[in-house]
């Protein structure tokens, strides 16, 4: 396969971008979205230019460090990760756009690499336990009814790449904070905080910057990992819950 790319480069947040374009050729349907990226870069060092930063780390769909914007969607055009992305999702002679987060809340390090601590922040605002739990055999003394715990493993699924916050028009990091909430307050390891930890996070979420929920569901379709959209909503009552007692 040959495929025409064009790249956003940016040396850095302090300078201004640009769409570059570069042909790849000798592309096998089985790679990868990055082994393809991977080839371009061998092809850039090899000409002496300065190879196309982009983030990955397990390569196996798991972490999310991977998150590319492709021809305008969140990880491309199938619902994974980019890594997980194969080129037999393209065809011969394509031309493809590849682009970093769109996000103020998510300013851009070098090329295709965005700084994505502010869902670090928002977790340390109060995705946490203080409940001690004990061992493992300990820990399952406390019975968590079914519907519970198949609750929080779905939203536990969240792997905070951010796609929800790309994919929506407003930026908006409400799918991620709800995943984060929901995951810890539905279970009774997470109740002492309950509380508090909707309170903080979402003020921690308004202070990086990112834009307001419109409930318009780009975020959910972008999801790799298919964090329902009444998510958002679980979350919201349980904000207004905690503001009725805080009062």
């Amino acid at each position: 396969m040959k495929l025409n790319l064009r790249v956003w480069r940016q040396k850095n947040a302090g300078t201004e971008g640009a769409m570059a374009t570069y042909e790849v050729d000798g592309i096998s349907p089985d790679m990868s979205f990055l082994e393809m990226l991977d080839t371009l870069n061998e092809d850039l060092i090899l000409r002496g230019e300065d190879p196309v930063a982009f983030d990955h780390d397990c390569r196996e769909g798991i972490c999310g460090a991977c998150s590319l914007v492709i021809d305008g969607d969140a990880h491309g055009p199938e619902r994974t990760t980019t890594c997980q992305l194969h080129m037999r999702s393209f065809r011969d002679g394509d031309t493809v756009d590849v682009e970093p987060w769109r996000a103020s809340a998510f300013p851009v390090v070098k090329d295709l690499v965005v700084d994505r601590s502010a869902f670090d922040r928002i977790n340390q605002a109060g995705g946490y336990v203080s409940a001690p739990t004990g061992s493992a055999p300990e820990a399952h003394a406390t019975p968590v009814p079914k519907a519970d715990a198949d609750s929080a493993f779905e939203h536990a699924e969240c792997i905070g790449c951010g796609a929800c916050v790309a994919a929506c028009p407003n930026g908006s990091a409400m799918l991620f904070t709800s995943a984060k909430i929901n995951h810890l307050n539905v279970l009774p390891q997470g109740a002492p905080e309950r509380e508090t930890r909707v309170l903080d996070m979402v003020a921690q979420m308004d202070a990086e910057g990112f834009g307001g929920c419109t409930l318009t569901g780009e975020c959910a379709t972008a999801c790799p990992k298919g964090i329902p959209l009444p998510s958002i909503a679980a979350m919201n009552k349980e904000w207004l819950r905690a503001r009725r007692k805080v009062r």
